[in-house]
């Protein structure tokens, strides 16, 4: 029997060990989704949203070191998948977008749904993106698609019209313009840099006293290598937002975060340090960095794209995170003067004692960092953690402590709302044995999470370990946004943008049979954990939280609290709240503390 494109598409993607397909069906990948029905290889995964489709699809990715895979119609269903894919660009995972295409007939005739993908994909997937016109292009088009995204570590998109996908296959031929291909991709080459230049980077870290680290999702796979790196050197080590995953937070020496929704002892070691390693991050802001001829600076990237920036780095070495660090370790001498690192790690336990006590400040109802802080002591070993944009991303970064064998992210780079509950799902299906926590606010969960619980409600008993966890920050506040006005605009809260419609979040998920858990007393915190952590389905934890605990950092500046006074005086409907929550949670750095 014949095949077709179709069907060798899906053939072929099996072939390079694809199993999932985050997908939303439509007319024009109608062959595609017949070729579904004829094969058992491939998973195709029913979001409710092909942005949702997208999300899942980096979420899977993020979490497996795999390609994610995503596909929906022409059209409008290739349009929404933009978000998920540019959320995927800026926070350098590979994933292939495939999208189909009106009949090449109706092309050029303003056809229903006929929209230029070429141009519309030419931006998010400009590593590679092509149309499949005929049946000999599929397999140079799929596998350079796919190397291509492993390779940039970016997304990539293919289009095929909907009558090419039903087209009998016909390999391409040895013939004059036909382009063969062939299956697998070995790891990527490990990158050193020259001697020379390990051996200036040695000198000129051995030249400071007082050093600083800052790592990124780049160090991920360098984890021993810099414990190292950092004990011979003396030095803090701070955790840009992505890698906040690469080294656990029980370590001493770990600052934390750093940025925005950074943390005491990093903003403290920043603005000390005459020398800076950064390791694998490209953190956007720069004036967390030390002042501008303050430290001398390394940075080590794999990607010669992304070197020298944020900092003036003095050198700049282009190589693998691991073997770059491994190479300098002989180099390095050991710091005897350890009164630097010790200084750090007395920052960093008074640091914990202050976000420990910060999280048991009273609120009205429930202080959202404590949700954070009462899950460290619950947290799985092996769970996996999501963070939607919002206030929910700084108790995240600030408040949660990460083991060892923990991963988390979040929209790094892109910082959409959105990809919290969607992320959750594709690191099920990466990770169906493990635990799956999402920490999401209420705005995001009213925008597309309470419809992804319905995409879990179909899965989830596939998965060998059936816990995946939503806990919503249910405040009726687009909070973020309101401190953000009042902080950096001194703007009041306006009311109509920011006011949220009342739902009942934990009614909706026992509708579709998950344990559903509403906490509105602050003693509920952690049996709710005990609870969701321990039903054997998925949870929903609807916590109502006071939304008038600020996120502004410890290292906030005097205009952004001059600019949050003023607006309280501008007819802010919760001056009161902000002014009384604010203090309670500021005054915490200045109380006694155990250190």
């Amino acid at each position: 029997m014949s095949r077709t494109v179709a069907d060798v598409l899906l053939d072929r993607l099996h072939e390079w060990d694809v199993e999932k397909v985050f997908a939303y069906p439509g007319d024009g990948i109608n062959g595609i989704l017949a070729s579904f029905g004829k094969q058992d290889d491939l998973q195709f995964i029913q979001s409710r949203h092909e942005e949702m489709s997208a999300f899942e699809a980096v979420g899977y990715a993020k979490f497996t070191g795999r390609v994610g895979v995503c596909l929906a119609t022409s059209g409008p269903g290739a349009i929404h998948l933009l978000n998920g894919l540019y959320d995927a660009k800026l926070d350098h995972v590979p994933v292939v977008a495939i999208v189909g295409q009106t009949d090449r007939s109706a092309m050029g005739g303003s056809y229903q749904q006929e929209v230029d993908l070429l141009s519309l994909f030419k931006d998010v997937a400009h590593h590679y993106v092509h149309v499949i016109n005929v049946p000999e292009q599929l397999p140079n088009v799929l596998d350079r698609a796919i190397r291509t995204a492993m390779a940039e570590h970016a997304p990539t998109a293919i289009i095929i019209p909907a009558d090419v996908q039903e087209l009998e296959y016909s390999p391409p031929t040895h013939e004059h313009k036909m382009v063969p291909s062939s299956l697998g991709h070995t790891s990527s080459p490990t990158v050193l840099p020259d001697d020379a230049s390990i051996r200036a980077a040695a000198d000129l870290l051995n030249a400071g006293g007082k050093v600083a680290m800052l790592v990124g999702q780049g160090a991920r796979g360098a984890r021993a290598e810099v414990v190292e790196v950092a004990d011979l050197l003396g030095a803090g080590v701070a955790k840009a937002l992505l890698g906040k995953d690469v080294l656990p937070d029980d370590l001493p020496f770990v600052t934390g975060s750093i940025g925005l929704l950074g943390t005491r002892p990093t903003w403290d070691m920043m603005k000390d340090c005459d020398t800076l390693l950064t390791v694998g991050s490209n953190l956007p802001y720069s004036e967390f960095f030390p002042e501008y001829g303050q430290a001398r600076a390394v940075q080590i990237d794999h990607d010669a794209k992304y070197i020298g920036m944020r900092y003036p780095y003095e050198l700049n070495l282009v190589g693998d995170a691991a073997a770059t660090l491994r190479a300098l370790i002989p180099l390095l001498e050991r710091k005897q003067d350890r009164s630097w690192r010790e200084g750090i790690e007395d920052g960093v336990r008074r640091w914990w004692e202050t976000v420990h006590m910060r999280a048991m400040t009273d609120a009205d109802p429930v202080n959202p960092m404590r949700l954070f802080w009462e899950l460290n002591d619950r947290l799985p070993g092996n769970a996996i953690v999501t963070a939607d944009s919002g206030s929910a991303a700084n108790w995240y970064a600030r408040h949660l402590r990460f083991g060892p064998d923990n991963r988390g992210s979040l929209s790094g780079t892109l910082a959409t709302m959105g990809p919290g509950v969607p992320y959750g799902i594709g690191a099920k299906f990466g990770h169906p044995d493990r635990p799956v926590i999402a920490f999401v606010g209420d705005g995001a969960m009213q925008m597309n999470g309470m419809a992804e619980l319905l995409t879990i409600s179909r899965y989830w008993q596939e998965w060998t370990d059936p816990r995946l966890v939503v806990a919503v920050l249910h405040n009726n506040d687009l909070n973020q946004v309101t401190w953000e006005m009042r902080a950096m605009g001194g703007a009041p809260k306006f009311a109509d943008s920011q006011t949220l419609p009342d739902v009942s979040f934990a009614a909706f998920a026992q509708g579709l049979g998950f344990e559903g858990i509403t906490v509105d007393d602050p003693a509920q915190v952690g049996p709710a954990w005990d609870r969701a952590l321990s039903a054997g389905r998925p949870a929903v934890i609807d916590v109502i939280c006071d939304p008038n605990v600020p996120p502004i950092p410890p290292h906030a500046t005097l205009d952004q609290m001059t600019e949050t006074a003023k607006s309280l005086f501008k007819g802010d409907e919760d001056a009161w709240g902000v002014v009384k929550q604010g203090a309670k949670t500021k005054i915490q750095e200045f109380l006694p503390h155990r250190s």
